[in-house]
């Protein structure tokens, strides 16, 4: 008998395309709050920005992610919102008036609206439900690569040309296009056509909600609850120029936070298709809480170092378990809706957190605002080991 292929030509495409699209995206990630500060915006505003791009990013994955189930096609909605995100890269740099920032902000995140839904729902289809952890977490590695990749060539050029971002963004356009040439060599794996397809509005998604499984339910609110109370990674990067560190120290933090992350997102999926996804993501969640917690009181590099290294473990073990679980428990045909629908309110969840962190930084500094995700977070891990079941069979749907 032949063995299954679990990492297929068009997962490891995908997983390519998103570690060229990550080089892009984190070699202005890391330095975006400082060029944002530096034109005038506020951490208030950085905070409503980000918030508000989140939201536009949103929405658009639970319209989008229930148009890909209805036409029955993926390919079309990662191509364009690939191609969204790189043509977004210089025209951050154009011009600086806030409006024209938040257009192009958004515009990013548009694209990230438009192809994130369909890209999970065709890692998902690639593969089967004993191997979703390890498809994800795969995919989640390469995106990290680039993640990690994409600081380093920022540092190395603000070393060379310190706050000379104008040409920073520029640059980030060249990955972001060849990311674009690599989804015309995916092919996906064709559906047959449906009858009588409803029309599918801007917010039909939110109609999956009544005929979701139980199990959904219950694991979407614990992971919505979550992610009220986690903020923008901006802060932690805020918080290290806080206490005294240079840019470049800055992006070292951020680029061995994703090497880290990197490393140990497909063990980590492994794992969690071995001992259960709810353990692993449990673990995160509790990982996390421990590390806001700290993260609020401690000012020393060794314990920074240990923060971040932690942070990674707590990603590796979320995201891309969360996806991989809930496309476990979701129909095959309404994958990217199921995924698009819990994407959107997490969306518009990280906006509010975001405002929130924003304002409670402002008017009570950086350690009220890391010691309330901190302690909130140790509800969610209770709420998670109480409440969800990691067998559908124990919950009715």
């Amino acid at each position: 008998m032949k063995k299954q292929k679990i990492l297929t030509r068009t997962i490891v495409l995908v997983s390519f395309v998103s570690l060229f699209t990550d080089i892009a995206s984190e070699m202005l990630y890391p330095v975006m709050p400082v060029y944002l500060r530096s034109i005038g915006f506020s951490v208030l505003l950085i905070g409503v920005l980000e918030g508000l791009a989140e939201f536009t990013a949103g929405f658009s994955k639970g319209y989008f992610g229930n148009l890909s189930d209805k036409k029955q096609s993926r390919l079309p909605f990662v191509q364009w919102g690939y191609f969204l995100s790189a043509i977004s890269k210089p025209l951050m740099a154009i011009f600086i008036f806030p409006v024209w920032i938040f257009f192009a902000r958004t515009l990013d995140r548009l694209g990230k609206g438009i192809r994130t839904s369909a890209r999970d729902a065709l890692l998902s289809d690639e593969t089967t439900k004993e191997h979703k952890a390890k498809v994800f977490g795969f995919h989640r590695a390469l995106d990290t690569v680039g993640a990690a990749i994409g600081p380093v060539v920022a540092l190395v050029f603000l070393y060379y040309y310190p706050e000379d971002y104008f040409w920073l963004f520029f640059i980030a356009f060249l990955p972001g296009l060849f990311a674009i040439a690599l989804t015309f060599f995916i092919k996906e794996k064709k559906a047959s056509a449906k009858e009588n397809k409803p029309r599918v509005t801007f917010f039909s998604f939110l109609k999956y909600w009544k005929r979701s499984p139980a199990l959904y339910k219950r694991l979407v609110f614990g992971l919505l609850f979550f992610t009220l109370l986690n903020s923008s990674d901006v802060f932690l990067l805020l918080n290290l120029k806080e206490h005294g560190f240079s840019d470049s120290e800055m992006i070292g933090f951020y680029i061995f936070y994703n090497l880290i992350y990197a490393l140990i997102s497909y063990p980590v999926g492994v794992l969690a298709d071995r001992l259960g996804m709810k353990k692993i993501l449990v673990s995160g969640f509790a990982v996390f809480a421990v590390v806001y917690i700290i993260m609020g009181v401690t000012s020393t590099l060794w314990m920074f170092v240990l923060l971040f290294f932690l942070y990674a473990f707590y990603a590796a073990s979320t995201e891309s378990i969360a996806k991989a679980w809930i496309s476990n428990i979701s129909d095959k045909a309404e994958t990217a809706t199921a995924i698009g629908f819990y994407n959107s309110f997490s969306s518009i969840c990280t906006m509010l957190a975001s405002g929130f962190a924003g304002f409670i930084w402002v008017v009570y500094g950086p350690k009220v605002t890391f010691l309330i995700s901190g302690i909130g977070v140790a509800f969610v891990v209770v709420y998670l080991i109480l409440f969800v079941s990691e067998s559908r069979t124990k919950i009715n749907a």
